[in-house]
């Protein structure tokens, strides 16, 4: 399904499932797809599962406009009205994760229940007080290290299934980096831990210890920011922890969810 954004760009959605509301937020140059086991678990716990690819990924409407997190956060609290979502757990993984903490920053909580960030370090660029950004990224490098490629994100190889639902997407829809860099620049200069600082509901931080792009233990220090947020590290994984330990992952978020 599509629907228009108030910026006139038609985002792709898949809603299925009754019960309770889950939102998954994919990552850079991702696509809805990569969720796959999480949707197929949830929805047999009798969970409602609402999946999206932003502006620019997957099948979504590819364009020039619009390219930051803080459109994204706007194009999904579009979409929740839209469906007249209510007591919403909102799950983000990498850039995902970003776009969590930017509708936590613009949009009151009081629609949204629980949080659940994948891998994803409330800042990109280490400098003298953060050095848990993404590795080897400072402010006299980011600009041309986000031109090159990031090289691989996973540990191990993700899930067969959805290896095959993501493949199929990837080539019918080819992701364009060039058209999304000025979204990474964007992505990589936001510092989002005043936003944890405030938060009033639950989150889980979950990251992979194997994680190329972060420093495992940056979660550790996300959860001094906040009594509400709990960290958990996951083994033999990388950056994308729901797909490379698809059952440890989903294990993790339903005990959240069940608390």
């Amino acid at each position: 399904m599509y629907f228009k954004t108030s910026d006139e760009v038609k985002i792709n959605y898949e809603d299925e499932g009754l019960g309770p509301v889950i939102v998954f937020l994919t990552g850079f140059g991702g696509s809805k797809e990569i969720w796959h086991r999480q949707k197929l678990a949830l929805i047999q716990h009798n969970y409602r599962v609402v999946t999206m690819d932003f502006r620019n990924q997957g099948v979504s409407q590819h364009v020039n406009w619009g390219l930051r997190v803080s459109r994204l956060a706007a194009d999904v609290h579009e979409l929740c009205l839209l469906l007249k979502l209510t007591e919403i757990i909102l799950v983000g993984n990498s850039m995902g994760g970003a776009v969590v903490y930017a509708y936590l920053s613009l949009y009151s909580s009081n629609q949204i229940k629980r949080v659940v960030v994948v891998d994803q370090s409330p800042k990109m660029i280490n400098d003298h007080d953060w050095h848990f950004g993404f590795k080897g990224l400072n402010w006299q490098n980011f600009k041309q290290r986000l031109q090159q490629p990031l090289g691989s994100s996973t540990f191990k190889h993700i899930d067969d299934d959805t290896f095959i639902l993501v493949k199929k997407v990837t080539e019918s829809h080819p992701f364009d980096s060039r058209l999304d860099y000025e979204l990474l620049i964007n992505h990589a200069v936001q510092d989002w831990r005043d936003v944890l600082r405030r938060l009033s509901i639950p989150m889980l931080l979950v990251v992979g210890k194997q994680s190329p792009y972060f420093d495992y233990r940056f979660g550790f220090e996300v959860q001094k920011l906040n009594s509400k947020i709990r960290t958990k590290v996951v083994n033999e994984s990388g950056h994308i922890v729901m797909a490379e330990q698809s059952e440890k992952f989903n294990q993790l978020l339903l005990e959240f969810l069940s608390e």
